[in-house]
């Protein structure tokens, strides 16, 4: 990664959980990425993001993703939270990766853009996503929270967050 890229924190999976929460993050950085590898504890489970533990209707997102076999796109305004996969949920081994470029986070004026990329794969199904969030308030992101539609994060998943300086 460029010279640019600071890590902030990592947190690695001990046992199974719901959460994973990125914490008093510094304002000191013009943009962050998160990075992670993943499974869920149960097919169809998903992973989502909030932005300051807020759970107002205030995400919206528009996606677009493919399996090989066919190319679906979907638009959502009005939601708690950013959707971070789709269809049949992450395999339930490790075999995911995304990452979420979150741009401006600490600018007070404007609202929050996410750039989320992510691909999941196994020997029986495989999908790649290309979403794009916002988040419609002007406060500054201080905290970010990974949660789940239903189950758990899988032990030994990997989280981390990066800040980008001058980006």
């Amino acid at each position: 990664m460029p010279a640019t890229y600071e890590p902030i924190s990592t947190q690695t999976l001990g046992s199974a959980a719901a959460t994973v929460t990125f914490s008093s993050i510094s304002g000191t950085y013009t943009d962050l990425r998160l990075v992670y590898q993943t499974g869920m504890s149960s097919a169809g489970d998903e992973p989502l993001l909030r932005f300051n533990s807020d759970s107002s209707a205030l995400y919206s997102e528009t996606v677009l993703y493919g399996n090989g076999t066919s190319a679906l796109s979907m638009r959502n305004s009005i939601s708690t939270s950013l959707q971070l996969a789709r269809d049949v949920g992450l395999p339930t081994a490790i075999e995911s990766l995304t990452t979420v470029d979150i741009m401006n986070y600490s600018n007070t004026t404007t609202f929050k853009t996410a750039l989320i990329r992510t691909n999941k794969g196994s020997a029986t199904y495989s999908q790649v996503g290309a979403y794009v969030g916002l988040y419609r308030s002007t406060s500054a992101i201080t905290s970010i929270n990974l949660l789940t539609t239903a189950g758990n994060f899988v032990t030994g998943s990997t989280f981390t967050l990066y800040g980008i300086k001058a980006a």
